[in-house]
C-alpha cells in the first residue's frame, strides 16, 4: 500500500472533524457586516474562522483572523481542539500584532466558539463590536473561505503532516510570509496583502 493511500484510510477511520457549524440562529449577534467586504482602512473590520488539518494521525484545527482592508492575516492559532481557547488565541495575536486597536468590527460564522461567553468577553475587553454570518451561509464570510482554500490547495500536503509541530511551523510560514508578503491577491490588484498595506502607508502617511 502506498503511503498516501494508508494516510487517506487513516483519515477515514478517524471520522469527521469536530468543528461543527451552529444549528440554531443567534438573533442576539446580528450580521452587521452584511457582506460589505470592502472597507476604507485597516483595523476597521476583521474576519475569523476555523478550518481543520490532518496532522500526526488526527485532526487539528486552525483559527485565523484577517483584516478585511487588504485581506492580510493578522492572527492565527493551531490546536488539537476546536474550542473557544483556540479562537481567543488567534484574536489575542491579532490584537497585539495590530497595536491594540479599538472599535474593530469582528465578523465570523456562527460557530459555538465565537458565540461563547469567554470569546465575547474578550471582544468586550478589547472594545470590539461583533457580527455573525447568517446560519449556514458561507458566503457571508467569503474572504475567510478564500484564505483557507488557498492554504489547502496551494500549500498543505494532500496527505497532511507527520507531526503537529511541523504542521504549525509550515502553516505559519504560509500565512505570515507567503500569503501576506509574496502571494499576489486579485483583490489588491495583484499586490500581496502586506505589500498593499505598506503602499497605503506610503501614500497616506500612516505610521
Amino acid at each position: 500500500m502506498q503511503v498516501n493511500e494508508r494516510d487517506e484510510l487513516d483519515q477515514q477511520a478517524a471520522g469527521s472533524h469536530a468543528y461543527k457549524k451552529a444549528t440554531v440562529e443567534r438573533p442576539d449577534i446580528p450580521n452587521v457586516l452584511d457582506r460589505e467586504f470592502t472597507v476604507a482602512s485597516p483595523n476597521e473590520v476583521w474576519c475569523g474562522d476555523i478550518t481543520y488539518v490532518w496532522a500526526q494521525g488526527r485532526w487539528h484545527y486552525l483559527a485565523a483572523v484577517i483584516d478585511l482592508y487588504a485581506r492580510r492575516v493578522v492572527g492565527w492559532a493551531f490546536s488539537p481542539k476546536p474550542d473557544a481557547d483556540l479562537v481567543i488565541k488567534a484574536l489575542d495575536m491579532a490584537y497585539e500584532q495590530r497595536g491594540r486597536p479599538q472599535n474593530v468590527l469582528f465578523h465570523s460564522d456562527q460557530g459555538s466558539q465565537y458565540g461563547s461567553r469567554s470569546f465575547r468577553q474578550r471582544l468586550w475587553r478589547y472594545r470590539f463590536k461583533q457580527s455573525m454570518s447568517r446560519r449556514g451561509n458561507c458566503h457571508d464570510n467569503a474572504p475567510m473561505g478564500r484564505l483557507f482554500r488557498s492554504l489547502k490547495t496551494e500549500w498543505i500536503p494532500t496527505v497532511g503532516y507527520m507531526s503537529a509541530t511541523l504542521a504549525k511551523q509550515d502553516i505559519g510560514r504560509f500565512l505570515m510570509e507567503r500569503y501576506n508578503w509574496r502571494r499576489p491577491h486579485q483583490f489588491n490588484e495583484g499586490l500581496a496583502p502586506a505589500v498593499a498595506e505598506e503602499k497605503l502607508k506610503a501614500v497616506s502617511g500612516i505610521s
